[in-house]
């Protein structure tokens, strides 16, 4: 255990929460109390008090171990308002559609409390801090004590694939990682005092930081994916090693980096060193990420503001080719990953309403959806 008797609350036992921010608040001296309904995970943390996670760096791994742990299940809600009543600093990452089944859980908490809190929110989704702050008004009788509640945005860099059960070696808690480390905040959003987080830091404009992370990651990510998949290939570093592939990812990618630099009077060479860092990120073989994974949900990635349309608009908005995003969006309306429910759901808009659906529910343009029904009969 941890000698110091800070405490850090992370909502969430997942691939974000221990493969990401329970390591930053570890290595910032905190003892990490984690929350989450896997029962599984919760003993063993509990167990253990520690977990270890495989930092990959293309055939190489090292062990890193965080110790100073425990956990409370999900469902032990008043255990849960203590230790939010408690702590010195929380964050939270359980995927957006469970925020507002947390909320009341965290309303419960904040009431409790008399100091200020900052709440990380480390979520893959647009304007995911007002979300939750708004979720959790909605079951506080006076909302005057959200003053004293900081909902600080967090740009989710570090790539955390799933990991097959058979590489857990019998071990719920063990994950892999890439070795990149590295936490933007918005600086903008916290309330003093702050405690002091390794790996970190405080971004102003946030809203520049999201862009980079939703319009030039995320959509690259997913592209790749997309094209990838069409390309019969299971795994992220094999469409990579696609030259084809690669290329039209690094287009998509630089287009956006051209419109995030226009747009925010920011370096562009300094986004040209992101996009390949990046580049040459997602071709970690060691990592073993999946198209399915990283192209999964094509719904969720296809709706307005999110990473591929969002990326279209941010570019017309700059006036910047985006023609390459275009591929990408043809090649996510013909993902069909085995098991993914919303391509199938996608599938079924598409043979219900065809071109239209890219109009009605992606809010393209009529001329760019019919840009991309010529790529490829839809």
């Amino acid at each position: 255990m941890n000698k110091s008797n800070k405490t850090a609350v992370m909502y969430g036992a997942g691939n974000i929460g221990r493969g990401f921010i329970g390591q930053v608040f570890h290595d910032s001296g905190f003892e990490v109390v984690f929350i989450d309904i896997n029962q599984n995970i919760v003993s063993a943390l509990n167990e253990c008090k520690s977990y270890t996670q495989l930092i990959i760096d293309g055939d190489k791994s090292v062990k890193n171990e965080i110790t100073g742990v425990r956990a409370i299940d999900g469902r032990n809600e008043s255990a849960i308002s203590q230790e939010i009543k408690e702590c010195d600093i929380m964050a939270v990452s359980v995927g957006a559609a469970v925020l507002p089944h947390i909320a009341p859980i965290l309303a419960n908490g904040i009431a409790l409390r008399e100091q200020t809190l900052n709440i990380l929110v480390c979520e893959n989704m647009a304007h995911a801090p007002n979300e939750l702050r708004s979720s959790v008004s909605g079951h506080l009788s006076d909302c005057s004590i959200l003053n004293k509640v900081g909902f600080v945005g967090a740009a989710i860099g570090r790539m955390v694939p799933v990991m097959p059960d058979e590489q857990r070696l019998g071990d719920p808690t063990l994950i892999a990682v890439e070795r990149f480390c590295q936490l933007p905040l918005d600086g903008d959003a916290i309330l003093p005092p702050m405690p002091k987080l390794k790996h970190t830091t405080l971004c102003s404009p946030f809203t520049f930081e999201e862009g980079k992370k939703l319009y030039i990651h995320n959509m690259g990510h997913a592209l790749t994916a997309y094209l990838g998949f069409l390309k019969g290939y299971t795994f992220i570093w094999q469409a990579m090693d696609d030259e084809s592939v690669r290329s039209l990812a690094e287009k998509a990618m630089n287009a956006t980096a051209d419109a995030l630099a226009g747009k925010y009077s920011e370096n562009r060479a300094a986004l040209t060193g992101y996009v390949n860092n990046l580049l040459s990120r997602f071709a970690n073989k060691g990592l073993g990420d999946t198209v399915a994974r990283v192209g999964g949900d094509p719904m969720r990635k296809l709706a307005p503001g999110d990473r591929l349309i969002g990326a279209i608009d941010l570019c017309k908005e700059q006036n910047i080719d985006y023609s390459p995003i275009l591929s990408g969006i043809n090649a996510a309306l013909q993902f069909n990953a085995h098991g993914d429910s919303s391509a199938s759901h996608l599938r079924k808009q598409l043979c219900n309403h065809g071109v239209a659906f890219l109009r009605e529910y992606c809010g393209l343009s009529e001329a760019d959806a019919e840009k991309v029904r010529m790529l490829d009969k839809i």
